[in-house]
């Protein structure tokens, strides 16, 4: 874990429960531990922390400042490897504000069960500090050998994504002067928040493409683009900045996804990671756990519920919705209706939501949703492949206003659960879906790399990449390519200086 990134997140349930903990009403220093599982994406590390050790009587002493026992130790690292968990130590600094450093005391403790702790568990001991003035949180590992890794960031997921970031690590993005209209409308502090997140866009579709423009656009500094399809004639009418050199060449949605994205993009260092990949492929499932917020737009049964396992087993929240356009059998439309929602600890998963089948789920993993005698013979209909560009933008604006409420939470109020609007009446509802009791998603809560195994070979994605890389060695593909690159790279020149201008 210490030669990577590491982040570590908590559910806002958690996060309560430790502050009303560590925060003690007459000032002092207190302290607990806590078991943790692993989230490892293909870039960072992620630590979630799962059940939490209250000491019981004799195993802590407050004495404005806090002390405890190793017997104290010893039993929350069994109660560890009975969960085949890892063991973090969180203490207080009552009047902290921000980040935290470590005193030599408070290291000194740590260091010392660094090996214990290690050798029984196999996973580092996780130090951990709230710091009482703000209720910001610091984290670190520790090696067997006693050697300490910060971590980058500390999420607290609940109604309001709350991210406590390590300066040192993620230092605060310069504000530009295209961002000034953007920062009045909530300040320096909150924009640097925001465009420190890591926000991956899965679907390049006519909904998620303008999603990863605008995240741009505001200043959001890394950028996750993720897509295995093709640019084709038929998508020009959705695909808005993508050309029909675009789809003659046969380039990818990730391509020109990325070209549009750092054209629109206001940080002075932008950072645009394309993952010509499918959610559903292990590669696809581990670049998505490199980021803090997921865009589900995709429609697929699949590729959603793969999101839907990782918005709860590894505690990154997931913003998806679409849109359903009900046409009459010989022309005009009857209605049409989009929904957002998040998923998250505490609010419904989409299988509760009422937004995915399961069953179709290996049934889309085999293929057999695409496969026109399978449809035929069985009492399922095709997906529906309606789409208007301009009522695309709606869904987009849905999703871009849930992931606003998630992060700056308007008047306190965090993002709002399901939303549904309805065009024909022109009205807007906000869905209220209780969770299944025993639904397998919502249960996986902090599971980590213990999450149910979704992913696997996706022949359609790689057939694709296959088809794109035997079109790119035909004579004309390549001459095209060479020319328009040319003509790309002047105009990311000019950006480059028009940007170091203003």
């Amino acid at each position: 874990m210490n030669s990577r990134p590491l982040s570590v997140a908590m559910t806002g349930t958690t996060a309560a429960r430790l502050r009303d903990h560590l925060l003690r009403p007459d000032g002092q220093e207190d302290v607990c531990l806590a078991t943790y599982r692993r989230s490892r994406g293909g870039q960072r590390d992620t630590v979630l922390l799962s059940e939490l050790i209250l000491p019981a009587a004799g195993e802590r002493s407050v004495h404005g400042n806090a002390s405890f026992t190793g017997d104290y130790v010893m039993r929350a690292t069994e109660i560890a490897q009975g969960a085949e968990a890892g063991l973090a130590l969180l203490h207080s600094h009552p009047g902290g504000h921000g980040w935290q450093r470590m005193s030599r005391p408070d290291a000194g403790a740590e260091q010392s069960f660094a090996y214990l702790v290690n050798e029984l568990t196999g996973l580092p001991l996780v130090g951990m500090t709230l710091a009482g003035g703000d209720e910001m949180w610091s984290a670190r590992s520790w090696s067997a050998s006693g050697q300490e890794t910060w971590a980058e960031s500390v999420r607290v997921l609940d109604a309001h994504l709350e991210v406590s970031w390590n300066d040192a690590c993620r230092p605060v993005p310069p504000a530009r002067p295209s961002q000034l209209r953007t920062i009045s409308g909530w300040g320096d502090r909150v924009q640097g928040d925001i465009t420190r997140l890591r926000v991956l866009v899965v679907g390049l579709g006519s909904v998620g493409l303008e999603v990863a423009l605008r995240l741009a656009a505001t200043g959001i500094e890394t950028v996750g683009l993720m897509d295995f399809d093709t640019v084709e004639v038929a998508n020009l009418d959705r695909l808005i900045g993508a050309t029909p050199i675009d789809a003659w060449l046969g380039r990818s949605k990730v391509e020109v996804a990325r070209r549009l994205v750092l054209e629109a993009a206001t940080a002075a260092a932008p950072h645009v990671e394309v993952h010509d990949l499918s959610v559903c492929e292990p590669a696809g499932l581990a670049a998505a756990l490199n980021y803090d917020v997921i865009f589900s737009c995709v429609d697929r049964p699949w590729a959603r519920a793969v999101l839907n396992t990782v918005a709860y087993s590894d505690l990154i929240p997931v913003i998806d919705g679409g849109i359903h356009i009900d046409p009459f059998p010989d022309h005009g439309m009857r209605n049409a209706t989009w929904r957002s929602h998040v998923m998250r600890p505490g609010r419904p998963c989409l299988v509760c939501n009422g937004q995915l089948d399961p069953a179709a789920v290996p049934l889309d993993r085999e293929g057999l949703l695409d496969d026109p005698v399978y449809i035929g013979q069985s009492d399922l209909e095709a997906p529906a492949r309606q789409n208007v560009a301009a009522l695309s933008v709606s869904v987009v604006a849905a999703l871009l206003a849930q992931f606003v409420s998630l992060v700056v939470a308007p008047g306190g109020a965090g993002e709002p659960g399901p939303l549904q609007y309805v065009l024909s009446t022109h009205t807007q509802e906000q869905l209220a879906r209780p969770s299944r009791e025993n639904c397998a998603f919502e249960n996986a809560e902090a599971f980590g790399d213990r999450r149910p195994a979704l992913t696997g070979t996706h022949r359609v994605a790689d057939s694709l990449r296959t088809g794109r890389a035997e079109r790119a060695r035909r004579v004309y593909v390549r001459l095209g390519n060479q020319m328009d690159k040319a003509l790309l790279a002047l105009r990311g020149w000019l950006i480059k200086i028009a940007r170091a201008r203003s």
